[in-house]
C-alpha cells in the first residue's frame, strides 16, 4: 500500500518521457509516494483502484483562489521541488551598508581597500562560532524553503583557513539535518586570497592542495570542489592544479567561470567535466562548444548580474545553438546577490536574459539536479525519484516566471511528507 496519494492536481513533471507537452504536463492527475519516493503518477482516471484502497492517506487538493481553468476547476499545479544549485548561504556579518555606500558613489574597490567586501565577511565568519552560524543559516534556509526550494547547494569560502572552512561545511551539513531540505556541500577554499597569504597566491593554492583539501575529503564534508577563476581571483593554471587534486580524491568540481572576462574558465571546467560553470557572462564560442561536449551545466546567476548592474549578459543564444544546458540559481550571498527566492530568480532570468518560462523552470529543476550530480533522484516527477514536490496556485507552470517573486507555494512535500510552508 502507498503511504500517501495526492489527487485533484495538475502535474508539471518536467520529465521529457511523460508527455509531448514541453513541461511534461498531466492534467487532472494523481501522484503517490512510499518510503520517501514517488511510486505512481499519471491521470487520476488511470488509477488502478479507488483512491482510498490504494493509500493510507488520500489528500484531495484545492488551489483556493484562481479561477477555474478549462479542464479542472481550481486544481493546483504540482512541480518538482525547486533546486538552488549555487548559494553561499553560510556566512556572518552584514554588508547592507556597503550597498548604500555604492549607491552614493563609493566604488567597490574603495570599499575593499577600507576593509570591506569579501574581507569583511571573512572576518565576521571567522569570529562566529558554529552555533551562531547555524542559527543565521537556518533562518536563510527557511526563507528558501518557504519559497518552494527543496534542495540547496551551500559553499564554504568565507573562512579561508582549515578550521573555518570546516566550520562552514559542518554548519551546511547541519542545515540539512535540522530542516526538511537536501543539502549539497561545496568546498570553495579558492574563493579569495586570505590576508595571511597576501602576495603569496601560489603558496595558498599549494596549502589548499596539500593541507586543506585532503582533510576536508577525509572528514567527508564536501560533495564537490569549487574555485573562483578570474583576473581578480585565481588563475586558470592555479585552478587546474586544484582540480587535478580534487579529482584524485574522487571529488567532482564546479567553477566560478568567465564572470568578468573570457579567461578560459568554461574550457577549464569542461576539461574536468565539471558539474557546472557558473556566471559565464563572457564565455565565447570555444567555451560554449566545450561545455556542450562535456555536458557541463552553464549556471546562470541573474541576481548577481542585476545587483551589481552588469551589462554583459550570458550568451544565451550561443548556449542554445550549441545545446549547452542552462541552470539557474540565486547565488545567495552578502555582497553581490542578497536573493533567496528561486521564482524571483526565474523572473530575472526571463526578463534580463530572455529565458523562456519553460527554460527557467527546467533550469531550477531537472537541469539543476544535473548540476548537483543528482539526475533522476530530484528535479523531476517520475517513479523512483524522491517525492520532493511543490503545489502552486497558478494557471500553469509558465506563471512561476511571471511574478517577480510574488508567487509562493500553497503546500510543499519533502520525501513524501507534507511539511507546510
Amino acid at each position: 500500500m502507498w503511504d500517501r496519494l495526492w489527487i485533484g492536481v495538475h502535474l508539471a513533471t518536467l520529465d521529457p518521457t511523460a508527455t509531448q507537452d514541453a513541461y511534461g504536463c498531466i492534467r487532472d492527475g494523481a501522484i503517490a509516494s512510499r518510503d520517501g519516493r514517488i511510486v505512481w503518477l499519471g491521470r487520476r482516471q488511470d488509477l488502478p483502484d479507488a483512491p482510498e484502497s490504494l493509500a493510507r492517506e488520500v489528500i484531495t487538493c484545492s488551489a483556493g483562489i484562481h479561477a477555474a481553468d478549462p479542464v479542472g476547476a481550481r486544481m493546483p499545479w504540482v512541480t518538482p521541488g525547486l533546486i538552488d544549485a549555487h548559494t553561499h548561504l553560510v556566512f556572518a556579518g552584514d554588508r547592507s551598508a556597503e550597498f548604500e555606500r555604492r549607491l552614493n558613489g563609493v566604488s567597490y574597490e574603495e570599499i575593499a581597500r577600507a576593509g570591506g567586501g569579501i574581507a569583511a565577511t571573512v572576518r565576521a565568519t571567522r569570529a562566529a562560532n558554529e552555533e551562531e552560524l547555524l542559527e543565521i543559516a537556518l533562518r536563510r534556509a527557511q526563507a528558501m524553503i518557504a519559497a518552494g526550494t527543496t534542495t540547496i547547494e551551500i559553499k564554504s569560502g568565507y573562512g579561508l583557513t582549515l578550521a573555518d572552512e570546516v566550520k562552514q561545511l559542518r554548519v551546511a551539513r547541519a542545515v540539512g539535518e535540522r530542516l526538511p531540505v537536501r543539502v549539497h556541500t561545496t568546498f570553495l577554499g579558492a574563493h579569495a586570497l586570505p590576508p595571511e597569504f597576501a602576495g603569496r597566491q601560489d603558496d595558498y593554492v599549494t596549502h589548499l592542495i596539500e593541507d586543506m583539501l585532503p582533510e576536508i575529503a577525509r572528514l567527508g564534508l564536501a560533495d564537490s570542489v569549487d574555485a573562483f577563476c578570474e583576473s581578480i581571483a585565481f588563475t586558470a593554471p592555479q585552478v587546474d592544479r586544484l582540480f587535478a587534486a580534487a579529482r584524485e580524491l574522487g571529488l567532482p568540481v564546479r567553477l566560478h567561470a568567465d564572470q568578468l572576462s573570457d579567461g578560459g574558465g568554461a574550457s577549464l571546467a569542461a576539461k574536468y567535466r565539471a558539474l557546472s560553470a557558473d556566471h559565464v557572462e563572457y564565455v565565447g564560442e570555444e567555451g560554449a562548444a566545450a561545455l556542450a561536449e562535456a555536458g557541463t551545466v552553464a549556471m546562470l546567476l541573474p541576481g548577481a548580474f542585476y545587483f551589481i548592474r552588469e551589462t554583459q549578459a550570458p550568451p544565451v543564444d550561443l548556449f542554445r545553438r550549441y545545446g549547452v544546458l542552462m541552470g539557474l540559481a540565486t547565488d545567495c550571498n552578502p555582497g553581490t546577490s542578497p536573493l533567496s527566492s528561486l521564482t524571483a530568480t526565474m523572473n530575472l532570468a526571463s526578463v534580463l536574459f530572455r529565458l523562456t518560462p519553460e527554460e527557467a523552470l527546467k533550469a531550477v529543476t531537472r537541469i539543476a539536479a544535473q548540476a548537483l550530480g543528482m539526475c533522476g533522484d530530484i528535479g523531476v516527477l517520475s517513479t523512483g525519484s524522491f517525492a520532493d514536490f511543490v503545489l502552486w496556485d497558478v494557471t500553469g507552470p509558465h506563471e512561476l516566471s511571471y511574478w517577480i517573486g510574488g508567487v509562493t507555494p500553497i503546500a510543499r512535500v519533502f520525501g513524501g511528507v507534507p511539511d507546510g510552508v
